[in-house]
């Protein structure tokens, strides 16, 4: 929960690095209250609405670890445009996503591993 809430934190912050660890924690969360809200909408009989609310809520945190994740890797943080193809621009986001670190410091910072 604590990678969930740093992101959520940092939810502007475009700048910097985010780890492997930091990303997936934040994407699994989301899925999982995603989901929740999902079930109690339908409980409720209001499908849509507190899903979608709870979309816009965190678009930009999630845009935000997504750019620090790019950079991570090295690459620019313009890469998650790539995502507007469908199909291939989601997989390429995801096999950068699972990539290792990039050591010691890149352009943009220092590894986050090693700054703790």
């Amino acid at each position: 929960m604590q990678w969930y809430l740093k992101a959520l934190k940092n939810y502007v912050g475009f700048h910097g690095r985010a780890t492997r660890q930091e990303y997936w924690m934040f994407i699994l969360i989301n899925f999982i209250i995603a989901c929740l809200l999902s079930v109690l909408e339908l409980v409720i009989g209001i499908p849509g609405v507190l899903t979608g609310i709870y979309g816009l809520a965190v678009f930009l945190p999630s845009l935000a670890v997504l750019v620090r994740r790019l950079h991570d890797i090295g690459k620019s943080g313009w890469w998650f445009l790539i995502s507007f193809i469908p199909f291939i621009g989601t997989i390429v986001l995801i096999v950068f996503a699972c990539q290792e670190s990039q050591p010691g410091e890149n352009q943009y910072g220092l590894n986050p591993k090693v700054a703790y």
